[in-house]
């Protein structure tokens, strides 16, 4: 009796195989070719931004300053050539640097409201949203350019957010709010650093607001 038992589900099993072998074999496949699939995306993506990186170092190196208009080209053609790319977004920003030297604000702002809106970094977003900020009150935009500083939280950007923003106050007549502003700048960055850098500037700006009281 166990014998035929035996049998009847011997032969059982052999018809559900028959009737479902081929699925269980193509599911395997499938898996198996998803991950070897995966594991080559990955290791074909690392390679394609070491490229990237590379070639962005050796194109910064071979930038011609005394040549502003090549410069741009050649920052211009490395983007088309690495859209989408971490690097395409530095590039953007050293174009709008570039643009900013040449007096071509318009243009240097669209470079830096493409990155503030869609640039992959989230720090890059925040630093092109600073430079757009100090653009805009270049062309005398002081209200375009808190709202592109927002209010929301800004995170290990905080004091700087803070202290373009009294920078804007400041160039709209708003001596108050830009002294709330740099005091905030202030505290948010903490102990003052040696002299000889951004804290020495900040404690000026405050002094110099406070003197005019």
């Amino acid at each position: 009796m166990d014998l035929l038992e035996d049998g009847e589900q011997w032969e059982t099993l052999k018809a559900w195989f028959r009737e479902n072998g081929l699925a269980i074999v193509a599911g395997a496949l499938v898996g198996v070719l998803a991950l070897t699939g995966w594991r080559w995306w990955q290791s074909h993506t690392e390679a394609q931004q070491l490229a990237a990186s590379a070639e962005y170092e050796k194109m910064l190196a071979g930038l011609d300053t005394a040549d502003l208009g090549k410069a741009l080209g050649d920052l211009e053609k490395f983007r088309k050539e690495h859209a989408g790319s971490a690097y395409d977004t530095s590039a953007a920003l050293e174009a709008a640097r570039i643009h900013v030297v040449r007096n071509e604000l318009d243009k240097a702002a669209i470079l830096l409201r493409e990155v503030a809106d869609g640039g992959r970094d989230a720090q890059l977003r925040t630093v092109a949203k600073l430079r757009l900020a100090r653009v805009q009150v270049a062309q005398g935009k002081p209200d375009d350019a808190l709202k592109t500083l927002g209010t929301g939280e800004a995170g290990a950007f905080s004091a700087l957010v803070a202290e373009v923003r009294g920078d804007v106050l400041q160039s709209k007549g708003d001596a108050a709010g830009a002294l709330r502003e740099y005091e905030a700048a202030k505290a948010a960055r903490g102990p003052s650093p040696p002299s000889g850098n951004d804290g020495d500037l900040l404690d000026l700006k405050i002094n110099d607001l406070k003197g005019a009281q």
